[in-house]
């Protein structure tokens, strides 16, 4: 059996990537041959990248970036399984250089982005696939949103970039952004004005502020009166523009732009895992159905 030296594992290593003992082993395995265990790994690595698709990645981060001029923007959400997986360096890098690409690139959608040429050559859901096989865990780039501004962009990022935001606004200073940018990731506001409230949000509210005002007893044309201060107090807590500024609550946003002569065009709001369902397990079960498995066996 030939000798595997630490040079061979260190090039094959430099050549896939993949951790150490699994180039030891692929050497082993054929037999000292370099190109012969560099195909092993990427049959091994593919078929782990298989394997992983299957699971659901609810966790991970926010990678964003903005342009020196601040007048474009990107933000994308990568996921993965575990919050481990997305405190690592790999993964932190590849969420950055996803936004990068973003920015410069503006792909229409995700499979477009996964298609694109990454700074190593190789393609996006080829890095991909790499990175699921060195981690083992499921990756998935969920959605990602670009802005270009029609006034400078602000940006914040919350929480280990679990939450992200960027405002497009005119006027005021650099703070006034952040403080913007900030609100948003505090608030989560659905829209920046009532008029962009989803009417289906507004009729579910509705629905339910009826719901409630019949109970009271009261006669039709209260009611309504009810109904309406419901509504009305529930757009003024969702929109970015009705809301309380967060630094003082004795004004509302749109009264801060107005005295700073400023005004927001858009925003975006990431939140990480927003709207996945994510897998919920019984550690004891699981050991005992594994048990049960083994006793058979």
């Amino acid at each position: 059996m030939a000798e595997i030296t630490a040079s061979m594992v260190k090039e094959l290593r430099a050549k896939t990537d993949a951790p150490m003992m699994e180039c030891k082993k692929a050497l082993s395995e054929a037999g000292g041959d370099l190109a012969k265990a560099e195909e092993i790994l990427r049959i091994k690595l593919g078929n782990r990248a298989s394997r992983a698709a299957t699971r659901i990645a609810a966790e991970g981060l926010v990678g964003l970036r903005v342009s020196p001029d601040a007048k474009r923007g990107a933000m994308v959400e990568l996921n993965c399984e575990t919050d481990f997986v997305a405190k690592n360096p790999d993964f932190i890098a590849f969420a950055g250089e996803l936004a990068k690409l973003v920015v410069e690139a503006n792909p229409v959608d995700v499979q477009a982005l996964s298609a694109m040429r990454h700074a190593g050559g190789s393609s996006v859901e080829e890095v991909r696939g790499a990175l699921i096989g060195r981690i083992g865990e499921n990756i998935t780039i969920r959605r990602f949103a670009r802005l270009e501004a029609t006034g400078r962009l602000a940006q914040y990022v919350h929480g280990g970039a679990k939450i992200a935001t960027l405002v497009d606004y005119s006027g005021g200073d650099e703070q006034l952004g952040r403080d913007l940018a900030m609100q948003v990731a505090a608030t989560r506001p659905v829209a920046l004005s009532a008029a962009e409230v989803p009417q289906e949000l507004v009729r579910k509210e509705r629905d339910i502020a009826a719901a409630k005002a019949a109970e009271s007893g009261k006669p039709a044309n209260i009611v309504e009166k009810m109904v309406d201060g419901a509504v009305q107090k529930y757009l003024k807590e969702v929109t970015l523009l009705g809301q309380p500024f967060v630094k003082d609550d004795k004004q509302t946003v749109q009264a801060l732009l107005k005295a700073k002569g400023a005004r927001v065009s858009k925003f975006v709001l990431f939140v990480v895992g927003e709207g996945i369902e994510k897998k919920s397990s019984d550690f004891a079960a699981e050991v005992m159905a594994q048990a049960g498995m083994a006793a058979k066996a």
